[in-house]
């Protein structure tokens, strides 16, 4: 840490986990999807490519409605993996060199309404 003159420090509210997911979204912002309105798939972004949450990740039931993730894995359909719900805003802040506004805001006026699962 020295070399790149950064402070570690631990995070003061341990229960807030928005910077852990933002950061991930810095790393990973090519690799995210926004949820369909048959809210059963994602799309992503950039690619347009539909794809669906593996049933093996604890968001499968969620629907978060945008979700970076790091694997994408091709069986019988192409699956999401290792994913984590973010924040839509988070894309400009942290990649407005990639994403345009528009690729986002238009997304908003599309969005399904948010299903409570039991």
């Amino acid at each position: 840490m020295e070399r790149v003159e950064i402070i570690p420090e631990s995070n003061p509210s341990p229960n807030d986990t928005d910077p852990i997911r933002k950061a991930i979204t810095a790393g990973f912002f090519y690799n995210c999807a926004r949820l369909q309105k048959s809210s059963e798939s994602y799309t992503t972004i950039k690619c347009q490519q539909t794809v669906h949450i593996h049933p093996s990740s604890s968001l499968h039931k969620e629907n978060p409605k945008y979700a970076v993730y790091y694997e994408l894995m091709l069986t019988s359909r192409e699956f999401i993996r290792q994913v984590v719900e973010i924040d839509d805003k988070w894309l400009l802040e942290v990649a407005l060199h990639y994403y345009k506004k528009n690729e986002i805001e238009d997304a908003k006026r599309k969005m399904p309404k948010t299903i409570k699962t039991k």
